[in-house]
């Protein structure tokens, strides 16, 4: 899988938040996303998700454009800033109700995506319990859970302790040996470095980029 921004902007009124933006991603690699909070990173990613339409440019994947309503048939999975789930249920419950809009997985994923956070003990307590480094764990989960093929992480270590964000990148790093797209937007240059093969600078709506 390739993906290929051409010539990006996004204009909200009179405010331009992205401008004249060109990147690449393919298959195998680990891209970090860097910049101060308000330089573009969670727009630009929401204009990858299809959340947002650019103001000008295109998005290729493999050299095709889609239309939002058809990027559901990439096998994509995103947590583009905060995760938000049904404050009701239980943790495996909203990730279950998730799993059966395709009915991919079942209950073994389910839980293996829960182990894989270190979640499965706190499976069973509401949403509405959890804390906000629990949060993120169940929506790093629910991304993860049906082994996409294009991964995307918005600021996805906020909160969580840090021996689980060292298991969690583990698993990142082997998703990338079996060939997935991986794209982490995080404004700690300690897991930029730790991650990517190559990171994307924002600053003021423009980016650049560098070899870590």
């Amino acid at each position: 899988m390739k993906i290929e921004v051409k010539n990006i902007s996004k204009k909200f009124r009179n405010n331009l938040v992205l401008r004249d933006v060109d990147a690449s991603f393919e298959s195998g690699h680990i891209y970090g996303l860097s910049g101060r909070n308000g330089a573009g990173k969670s727009i630009f990613l929401k204009i990858l998700c299809g959340l947002y339409k650019p103001s000008s440019g295109e998005v290729l994947f493999d050299d095709k454009k889609y239309d939002k309503d058809d990027l559901h048939l990439l096998n994509m999975r995103a947590l583009i800033e905060k995760p938000n789930f049904f404050p009701e249920l239980t943790g495996y419950e909203n990730l279950e109700l998730l799993a059966k809009i395709q009915n991919k997985i079942g209950k073994a994923e389910i839980e293996e995506a829960l182990k894989n956070v270190n979640l499965y003990e706190e499976k069973d307590k509401k949403y509405s319990e959890y804390s906000l480094g629990m949060k993120q764990k169940l929506g790093i989960a629910q991304v993860l859970m049906e082994d996409p093929d294009i991964i995307i992480l918005d600021e996805p270590f906020n909160g969580i302790e840090a021996n689980s964000v060292t298991k969690i990148s583990k698993i990142l790093k082997e998703e990338k040996k079996k060939g997935k797209l991986i794209i982490i937007s995080t404004h700690i240059k300690e897991d930029l470095d730790n991650l990517s093969d190559f990171i994307y600078y924002f600053d003021a709506g423009e980016v650049r980029k560098g070899e870590v």
